[in-house]
């Protein structure tokens, strides 16, 4: 059987060997790390964030006499709700987070 043995190496390849070890070092230590802050981050976002169990506040909208709510839309944060009072069409909108009204717009006929 025939061995082959390897030859020492020199400086300059053991300097090499030794810096590549470290470069090495530094991107174990920086992966860890980076991964170590995606888990905390999701944690966080798991036991801290606002969560949508939450209900919203319990509000009752009064319709004027003989009023009924035709459609209903939603867009960004406001809520449309369209009415027709008695032959006139009015659209009041909402703020979706806190259902505070924040405008109302009539349609009439002109005579």
């Amino acid at each position: 059987m025939n061995t082959t043995v390897a030859p020492d190496s020199s400086p300059e390849q053991v300097q090499l060997m030794a810096r590549l070890r470290r470069m090495m070092m530094i991107a174990g230590v920086t992966t860890s790390v980076a991964i170590a802050v995606l888990l905390v981050a999701i944690g966080y976002r798991l036991f801290k964030g606002e969560g949508s169990a939450a209900s919203g506040p319990d509000i009752t909208a009064v319709l004027p006499k003989g009023g009924r709510i035709v459609s209903t839309a939603a867009g960004g944060d406001r809520l449309a709700v369209t009415i027709d009072i008695g032959g006139t069409t009015e659209i009041r909108t909402f703020d979706a987070k806190t259902l505070k009204p924040t405008g109302r717009l009539r349609f009439a006929v002109e005579p």
